[in-house]
């Protein structure tokens, strides 16, 4: 394992602990070179989710996208990066135990509107005015009563 920090390629590791439920194993290491201390995750290798785009093409889920994207929708609300993460943990769990390799894009979009339902009506409205591309005001009205 490559050092983070002088970027040599000997470590040893110090401690080993599961991680994630039993989805992970956490070590911490020592690089022999310089003696910084870092930690590393080691996951089971699974196959990747594919999303379904609307436009017929196709991409590797990316939880980063998702979470950057949910970040926007709970800006400035009682939200926190944890929670974010928690949502996202759900919907990958989701995914999985139902052995979904493909998801459309809609799919995946309703799938975080319904977990921000119950947790933050504007983080809703707002997730929602981009994932459903409101085209008037109507649109957002009606989305508004949704919640209600």
């Amino acid at each position: 394992m490559r050092c983070p920090s002088c970027g040599f390629e000997e470590s040893k590791v110090i401690d080993s602990r599961s991680a994630d439920d039993g989805s992970a194993i956490r070590r911490r290491r020592e690089c022999l070179s310089c003696q910084n201390r870092f930690t590393t995750y080691e996951r089971l290798g699974e196959r990747p989710v594919i999303v379904l785009k609307s436009d017929g093409s196709q991409e590797a889920f990316d939880r980063q996208k998702l979470f950057r994207g949910l970040l926007i929708a709970c800006a400035k609300r009682s939200i926190g990066p944890e929670k974010i993460d928690q949502l996202i943990d759900d919907i990958e769990t989701s995914l999985r135990n139902t052995g979904i390799t493909e998801v459309r894009s809609k799919d995946l979009g309703e799938m975080v509107l319904a977990r921000l339902a119950g947790l933050d009506d504007v983080a809703y409205i707002r997730f929602a005015s981009v994932y459903k591309d409101f085209k008037d005001a109507h649109e957002f009205s009606e989305a508004l009563e949704s919640i209600r």
